[in-house]
């Protein structure tokens, strides 16, 4: 097995990762949106044990469109957005990392959308991929 590393915008924060994730997929709700800046959130699933992270993250607890809580971790130095957090996923033993802030992202192709009834309208999503309105 491979590993990638990876980090936030300063350096503050690295982390290395198994590689290849359990998959890679793209969140287009609203608060996903805000936290990334973006049209959407690019995300790379990970078994928990899989991801190392050294460094210290600051955390925003968020509430998810469903009424579940969402814990967003990011560097308190640059404000990158490294990881995204659930019961959920803690309970199913995986975790949500912003593939963005990989070193390496040439080869990332998400397979699953989420969220697209909120995705931008000039969006066009890839023909290939599962698109699901809700999560």
């Amino acid at each position: 097995m491979s590993t990638r590393s990876g980090g936030c915008l300063c350096g503050q924060v690295r982390y290395e990762a198994d590689w290849p994730p359990a998959a890679v997929v793209t969140c287009h709700c609203k608060n996903c949106q805000k936290q990334a800046g973006s049209a959407l959130s690019v995300v790379a699933v990970f078994p928990r044990e899989a991801l190392r992270v050294r460094g210290t993250l600051k955390s925003f607890h968020d509430t998810a469109a469903s009424g579940r809580p969402v814990e967003r971790k990011f560097c308190p130095d640059c404000g990158s957005p490294v990881i995204t957090d659930n019961p959920t996923a803690e309970g199913q033993g995986i975790i949500f990392l912003k593939a963005g802030t990989l070193d390496e992202t040439v080869d990332l192709a998400p397979t699953v959308h989420y969220w697209t009834k909120s995705a931008q309208r000039w969006f066009r999503h890839p023909e290939d991929g599962v698109c699901l309105e809700e999560q």
